[in-house]
């Protein structure tokens, strides 16, 4: 059963007879598992492990499940021409090699070979992926960026869905997702899925709240705010035995339903789920395309995985910030554009042009590729007070680094965040450039040979909105998922 906070009364999940018309052939159409009856395919996941350490990788099948809803996805469009995420994964015919289905994405794992412990560790992550459970059998293919990022296979496994192997049932579950803003069938929406963890069960009004209050923020951001009616929200938690999440770095751990902790690859803001298992288990009872999880804590800190999920403290001072920049790179792939404060990846010397669609290594200025959205008069590279800027982020950075030492309260780390975004919008204020788009150099935690779009934007430091290149990004990925409203 589905709850809603509104007084709408027909159930959610009914798609329409309306959809069989548009529903890829090769794709199942039987009903779901729910109380209605729907006529889109239902879901199938993949879950397999990825393995491995900084030089080489495995992937091994670890089950195939049909979930408990129909496909939430849009079917005009089951094919990804975005070109974003570390890899990409097809769903083709097998006997023919039609292309039936594809979709971008990244990876925990991808990030983690990065890291120092890679050199000398081997570890494993469970991944997944989704998508309309077919009506025959279909080999389904992993790629991964090479070294000039393009796009090369590497796993590739035949799936049968008549096999007796493939798991059809799903025990019963007491979760019940809320519809935080419901707009009309899955197949025509972006489907977002607001997850907590950390919570208890006395506190899952605060929950609600908290993601309708995040999830409202994301819509007055543009582009959001003016596709609003191209998504559906839902919340769904499991509660924990305590509040908030672990933080292993201060010796505070706690149950969680999700795996999400703080202190992700050493990087005490880094907040991650790792047990994808229990993360799907949980996913699987709401209709969903996105998922963005909500910790219950104050400490700052999120996360985001391109295709896969995002996280953000739900009670921190900055956590409209956090809710939209995280979900940004979950969403659509953007890269970050600040490179002052410290992380987890180790850093590389080839400076290959990135995919993500916000960075750009500048390798030839007249081939730019947000160049349309530049003015003959703005020069490439663009000049702006990239030395003032980096001065004070040198002794901003110390001052931060000093009070999580001293393990100050969260009040004072706000505080200073708020002194740090004051100076950076008074030192733009009167820059030459300060609105223009072109190339500023420092991005994707580089000082130096990244560029990004715009000397400001919410994915550089914590300002309220996108640059232009941004909200481009943005809305191609809406497009892809949603019928549009436009």
């Amino acid at each position: 059963m589905i709850r809603h906070t509104t007084t709408r009364l027909c159930p959610r999940l009914l798609v329409g007879l309306a959809l069989l018309c548009v529903l890829p052939l090769a794709f199942a159409a039987t009903a779901g598992q729910t109380e209605t009856v729907s006529n889109a395919p239902q879901t199938m996941r993949l879950d397999y492990m990825h393995t491995g350490d900084a030089d080489e990788q495995h992937y091994a099948l670890d089950r195939i499940v049909i979930e408990p809803l129909p496909w939430a996805g849009n079917p005009a469009r089951p094919i990804d021409d975005s070109n974003r995420g570390n890899n990409r994964f097809e769903v083709l015919d097998a006997a023919t090699g039609e292309l039936l289905y594809s979709r971008g994405f990244s990876t925990v794992f991808a990030e983690w070979r990065t890291t120092e412990e890679a050199r000398t560790v081997s570890r494993g992550f469970q991944e997944s992926l989704r998508f309309p459970t077919p009506a025959k059998p279909v080999t389904v293919r992993i790629h991964e960026r090479d070294a000039a990022n393009a796009f090369v296979p590497v796993w590739s496994i035949d799936v049968d869905p008549a096999a007796l192997t493939v798991q059809r049932t799903t025990m019963p579950s007491t979760l019940e997702p809320v519809a935080i803003r419901d707009n009309g069938p899955s197949a025509h929406k972006v489907d977002l899925l607001i997850l907590g963890d950390g919570y208890t069960e006395a506190e899952r009004d605060k929950f609600i709240a908290d993601a309708k209050r995040l999830s409202d923020h994301l819509f007055t951001v543009a582009p959001f705010k003016q596709r609003v009616a191209d998504f559906n929200v839902w919340a769904l938690m499991a509660p924990t035995p305590q509040s908030g999440i672990s933080r292993p770095s201060t010796g505070d751990y706690r149950p969680s339903a999700l795996g999400a902790r703080y202190d992700i690859f050493g990087s005490e803001r880094y907040v991650l789920a790792l047990d994808n298992r229990a993360l799907r288990e949980i996913a699987q009872h709401a209709p969903n395309e996105f998922i963005e999880i909500l910790v219950n804590n104050r400490t700052y800190g999120g996360g985001g995985i391109f295709g896969q999920f995002s996280t953000a403290a739900a009670d921190n001072a900055f956590a409209d910030y956090l809710f939209v920049h995280e979900f940004s790179h979950h969403f659509a792939g953007l890269a970050d554009e600040y490179y002052t404060s410290p992380v987890a990846y180790a850093p590389t010397d080839a400076k290959v042009e990135p995919w993500e669609p916000n960075v750009t290594a500048l390798h030839d200025p007249a081939r730019l590729k947000w160049g349309h959205h530049v003015r003959a008069e703005t020069p490439v590279p663009t000049p702006w007070p990239k030395t003032e800027y980096e001065a004070h982020q040198r002794e901003y950075q110390k001052t931060r680094a000093q009070l999580r030492a001293d393990k100050r309260p969260e009040s004072e780390m706000e505080a200073l965040f708020r002194e740090e975004l004051a100076y950076t919008n008074r030192l733009f204020a009167d820059a030459p450039y300060k609105d223009a788009v072109g190339a500023f150099e420092g991005a994707n935690y580089a000082a130096a040979g990244y560029y990004r779009p715009q000397m400001q934007c919410l994915m550089f430091d914590r300002s309220d909105a996108y640059c232009q290149v941004c909200s481009d990004a943005v809305e191609q990925i809406i497009d892809l998922y949603s019928r549009g409203t436009r």
